[in-house]
């Protein structure tokens, strides 16, 4: 720790950070622009200056950029010296001399970090009276809007864009006072992570097009914390609504998850819940056309619930009280996970692997430490995007260490280290089925079938240790790979390994585990990180159940003749011939879901069930940390958790252990009764009724505008606001105005910080974790002792078989996963329908680009146009999961081709 003097009062701040940070972490106010602690100094803006003294006796000092001056034991600053103030009021005066008046009309307006930073400056009035210059603005793709005439050049854009998330497309054209921040032509833009520009920018440059469409300003946002519900990393997100429709997702900050930033698909994958197809009103077959309220079909739920032997199906994006409770309603035995069989191995596996194996699983903060790190059988960009962003920070932070511990240059200081290091990466090793965008910044990459992939696994790990099963047959190339990589690994301080569910392949898991664990026996400080396929897979998991097929079963042989369905579409999940032929045989289905789908439309009963904006409950990510989202607004139709829509139920049926439950405490309380591995997840957040200073914590800022006439077309009193009976919020602006417990923050907001930079104020020093820790509870821990066991299934070459491909599932960021194809933003991003063909594979099937490929894969028929790759393995080919137009496929699977042709064996492995 160095002492420093600020306005010749002392202060302990910690030593190597600069002064901006320092001054910031002390909750004292200083107007800056190009600095992001996310990415650093430049210095660009010249707006932080302060005022720096020799010591105690000079009285002059000199003007500093703080952000480019470290901290030094000793060091005297003024902040308020007139001197430094008159020259930020210059620098603003300056950076303002072209920015339009328009904030009346600027979607940033009220929200906007220059409106601050003027303010704080006491600028108040232009000088400048002279024609402004002007830009024609571009087309950016359906997720941002391009106003450059706002623009005060402080690169932060271009910064984050190309340095910090790797963006080809977007630069910085002309020089000095015309500087263009764009594309070169018209175009979407191309990075997954392009959206946190609209927070990046410190003005209204880039904006969040989705809220144009329904634009409300966001000081009249009612809030509420929230997990994002894309993917299974589980990103902290702030939602916002207006008028009962979501307006909005913002980056919540959590030091240890996502930090400050957001992939594309988790910031306007929103859209679902606004969709004209979701389930609003429950509704009961035999009594259609005429409307049901909710009594009459809890009625009839209960009436087929007695008069049936009755099943349930959990689903991996319903919250874990909504599961537990339908297994409770059901009963253990008679509760059956709503995945594919393959991925309820492959998740139940990845759970083991967590619980017994030795090595820990870091957070995406710590993941960004690691300094060797290999990626088996992933594409994370497609299926765990914040964690490919993770991982470049690691490959670009390892060689920034290297050079300036010897150039004695602090990590911050960014301009300064890229210079330095230039194109120099970190080690960096994939194995995958096919190309992915982090091939850009790689050492090596492998690409092959899924079991050869997981044979380069277990020779690594033999590699690294030799009670590790041997692997015959590689060749020259792969075992010269596999130890390339095993000493690298082994000459690393923090090596990670980085795999999931979503080759397909158990034996990819069981190398990646091999590897972990052999570093963790050699002494190493190793992590792993799985990927899992959806928001609360592992959770689903840790509560136990049977597989689908099993219910199928049950069904068809008699065993069980009704069936509850918990937001689940089946046909995502098995074959439609065998989902069709089940829900025909069920005498009673019910399902409750928040919008129709082909399961919905056989429903006998459909129950209307919030989405993750109407609802509370909690998710467990893929590291097994626990947290909790909240219900952002009241609904006035019949829309309710799927928790209290089978708590309700059994109420009526008067179940022993859920007629005594009275709200989500009992049920979390139960749940960890029953389920002792959860034991925390009661603790997450503050019992419903905390209070601070006998006030709840409001959803709506103190802003607020127009609760009396919002209402005025049905009453012109205003009626009193609904209360959340399982919450300490408010869905008003009246509550507590301080800084409420982490896991209860519903928007940031600071005096004189209006912008989504006041996170400052929210964290223990800046781009830490926030006052109190961050929110949620890791569940997972490495087992305590480990013995040098290791997994011996080291699966065959990989041969093709004639007349037949083996299909590989292939994920995309967008259209792969379900709720979020529903926003029309993410839609116009999927791809189109296809299939992977290797390139030789393709000249021997006389195939060219976009012409059409039959096949059969367990009796469907698919017919789908071509791509062509030269990286996909021979004998195998790639087909796209959970696009709405391509029928689902219980992937990997053989294909049998649909037309004759001559198989000729190809190489293996493509580098």
């Amino acid at each position: 720790m160095a002492t420093i003097y600020i306005e010749n009062t002392p202060y302990e701040v910690p030593t190597g950070k600069n002064l901006l940070e320092a001054v910031l972490s002390l909750g004292k106010d200083l107007p800056y622009f190009c600095w992001h602690p996310a990415m650093g100094s430049i210095g660009a803006c010249r707006q932080c200056a302060v005022k720096v003294y020799k010591d105690e006796n000079d009285t002059k000092g000199k003007l500093f950029m703080s952000c480019m001056e470290q901290v030094r034991d000793g060091m005297r600053l003024s902040i308020a010296d007139m001197e430094a103030k008159e020259f930020r009021a210059h620098i603003i005066g300056w950076l303002m001399t072209n920015h339009p008046h328009d904030c009346a009309v600027c979607d940033e307006g009220g929200a906007c970090h220059l409106q601050d930073m003027t303010v704080m400056t006491g600028h108040n009035y232009r000088q400048y009276r002279f024609d402004k210059r002007t830009y024609i603005n571009q087309y950016l793709g359906p997720f941002l809007n391009h106003e450059m005439n706002r623009c005060i050049q402080c690169y932060r854009c271009v910064r984050y864009y190309k340095d910090y998330a790797g963006g080809k497309d977007l630069d910085v054209f002309a020089a000095h006072n015309h500087l263009y921040f764009g594309r070169h032509e018209d175009g979407v833009l191309e990075s997954e992570f392009s959206g946190n520009l609209a927070e990046v920018c410190p003005t209204g440059v880039f904006t969040d097009k989705t809220l144009k469409q329904h634009y409300t300003r966001k000081w009249d946002l009612t809030m509420a914390p929230s997990v994002c519900h894309h993917c299974s990393l589980g990103c902290n997100i702030t939602a916002g609504e207006r008028y009962g429709t979501l307006r909005n997702i913002t980056n919540r900050y959590n030091g240890e998850v996502n930090g400050y930033f957001l992939c594309d698909r988790g910031r306007f994958g929103y859209e679902h819940v606004n969709n004209v197809g979701r389930i609003r009103k429950p509704l009961v077959r035999s009594q259609l056309p005429e409307a049901t309220d909710k009594y009459t079909a809890l009625q009839a739920t209960a009436g087929a619930y007695r008069t049936g032997r009755v099943i349930g199906i959990g689903s991996p994006r319903a919250s874990l009280e909504s599961n537990f409770v339908l297994k409770t309603l059901v009963g253990e035995d008679n509760f059956h996970h709503g995945v594919s069989d393959t991925e309820h191995d492959l998740v139940c596996l990845g759970l083991k692997i967590l619980k017994e194996g030795a090595a820990r699983t870091p957070s995406l903060r710590e993941v960004e430490q690691a300094d060797a790190v290999f990626i088996l059988g992933e594409d994370l960009t497609n299926t765990a995007p914040m964690l490919a962003l993770a991982v470049r920070q690691s490959v670009r932070r390892q060689p920034a260490l290297e050079h300036i511990s010897k150039a004695n240059i602090p990590v911050w200081q960014d301009a300064a280290v890229r210079e330095l290091v230039q194109e120099g990466k970190g080690p960096l090793f994939i194995a995958g089925v096919h190309d992915s965008k982090l091939d850009e910044i790689a050492t090596q990459t492998f690409y092959d079938s899924p079991d050869a992939l997981a044979r380069l696994g277990f020779a690594v790990a033999n590699f690294i240790h030799a009670s590790c099963p041997d692997v015959p047959g590689l060749n020259e190339d792969e075992l010269q790979l596999a130890k390339q990589i095993a000493d690298t690994l082994m000459a690393a301080e923090k090596p990670l390994i980085i795999s999931g569910t979503h080759s397909g392949s158990e034996r990819v898991l069981m190398a990646s585990a091999n590897i972990a664990n052999a570093l963790v026996a050699k002494g190493k400080e190793a992590g792993i990180v799985l990927t899992f396929p959806e928001c609360n897979s592992l959770g689903l998991a840790m509560l136990g159940g049977h597989k689908l097929d099993s219910a199928f079963e049950a069904v068809l042989n008699g065993y069980a003749d009704t069936v509850i369905l918990l937001e689940n579409d089946l046909y995502r999940r098995a074959g439609a011939g065998r989902v069709t032929n089940f829900l025909k045989t069920c005498k009673n289905v019910i399902v409750l879901d928040n919008l129709h789908h082909a399961t919905s439309e056989e429903a006998s009963i459909l129950l209307s069930a919030g989405t993750f904006a109407e609802a509370d409950g909690t998710l467990i990510n893929n590291e097994g940390r626990a947290q909790r989202f909240f219900q952002v607004y009241p609904t006035s139709e019949d829309i309710q958790e799927s928790w209290r829509w089978l708590g309700e139920l059994g109420t009526l049926l008067a179940h022993d252990q859920i007629s005594k439950w009275h709200g989500l405490e009992d049920i979390l309380q139960a749940i960890v009764r029953e389920q002792p591995e959860l034991k925390g997840i009661d603790t997450l957040v503050p019992d419903t009724d905390f209070r601070i200073a006998g006030q709840k914590i409001p959803r709506a800022p103190h802003r607020f505008s127009g609760r009396t006439s919002m209402l005025a077309n049905i009453n012109v009193n205003e009626p009193k606001p609904p209360v959340d009976p399982d919450a300490p919020l408010s869905y008003t602006m009246e509550g507590y105005r301080g800084q409420p417990p982490s896991s209860l923050i519903p928007f940031f907001w600071a005096p004189g910080w209006n912008s989504v930079q006041s996170t400052n104020k929210y964290q223990q020093e800046v781009g830490g974790s926030l006052k109190g820790g961050d929110p949620g509870l890791r569940l997972l821990k490495p087992a305590a002792t480990h013995t040098e066991s290791f997994s011996t299934a080291v699966p065959q070459k990989f041969q093709p078989l004639e007349g037949h491909l083996f299909m590989l599932p292939l994920h995309h960021i967008f259209g792969t996963e379900e709720l979020s194809m529903h926003s029309p933003s993410i839609a116009e991003r999927a791809p189109e329908p296809y299939v992977l063909l290797n390139q030789d594979d393709a000249v021997l099937m006389k195939l060219q680009e976009g012409q059409t490929l039959s096949f059969t894969i367990e009796g469907q028929v698919y017919q789908l146009p071509v791509r062509i790759s030269p990286r996909i393995r021979s004998g195998t080919a790639g087909l796209p999961v959970g696009l709405p137009a391509i029928p689902f496929a219980e992937l990997p699977a053989w294909a049998i081709l649909n037309r004759d042709f001559t198989w000729k064996q190809q190489p293996q492995t493509t580098y």
